[in-house]
């Protein structure tokens, strides 16, 4: 299914009969009405990020719910599509944590390749109605996932923005990974405690104090 370590680390969930008719009903929901990201999107995060390179968490809520926006990974969207609020405030505090300037795009394939898990806790949404596919049941792969991340000796950095990231920090138990936590980049919560935050800093000196390669997140040099 996604062709990489992660098909042997989750499948437990994935080959249980409780998820594979969640799965069916999803197919179903997709030939029924319109949803996001596209199919073939859908598990994009793993299928970029394999389980034996995940450096960082990066957990987001639910897929974008406009038209050609999501594609599988938190927070980013598709190339040539207006880069969305929460993103654009991620962008202004990279800027002033790591002095990098904004990017005009807002796919985030980059960060991915470089082992930082885009990890929605639900993978797919219905178009314009945020939140519609929550408690579904895509919360049992995705909690499974960080608990299998979480069991890792391999140091990992955990990004929880938002009280609704903030919720998988149960979660994560071992003293070995960090857990960077703030308010959610959007708008509305952006400056109660995101701004300034500086979690991409925190991140990298992290990744260096554990011998790990720190992450370019200068997206121009995606090019």
């Amino acid at each position: 299914m996604l062709n990489n370590d992660w098909d042997d680390v989750l499948k437990v969930v994935l080959e249980g009969e409780g998820f594979k008719k969640f799965y069916h009903m999803i197919e179903k929901e997709y030939d029924k009405k319109t949803i996001y990201p596209p199919k073939n999107y859908i598990f994009n995060a793993l299928k970029l990020t394999p389980y034996k390179d995940v450096k960082v968490v990066i957990v987001g809520q639910d897929p974008y719910h406009g038209v050609g926006e999501a594609h599988g990974l938190s927070f980013s969207v598709q190339k040539g599509i207006k880069v969305p609020p929460s993103l654009k405030n991620i962008y202004k505090e990279l800027e002033s944590d790591l002095g990098i300037i904004p990017y005009p795009e807002g796919d985030l394939t980059y960060w991915a390749k470089q082992g930082v898990l885009l990890l929605n806790a639900v993978l797919t949404v219905e178009k314009d109605k945020p939140a519609s596919h929550r408690n579904l049941g895509w919360e049992r792969l995705t909690d499974y996932i960080i608990k299998v991340l979480n069991n890792k000796e391999d140091p990992i950095v955990f990004i929880l923005w938002g009280n609704f990231a903030k919720e998988k920090q149960s979660l994560i138990t071992n003293p070995k990974h960090l857990i960077i936590t703030s308010s959610h980049p959007s708008p509305y919560s952006a400056s109660y405690g995101f701004f300034g935050s500086k979690p991409f800093s925190k991140t990298n000196e992290f990744l260096k104090q554990n011998n790990k390669t720190p992450i370019d997140w200068d997206l121009k040099n995606s090019h």
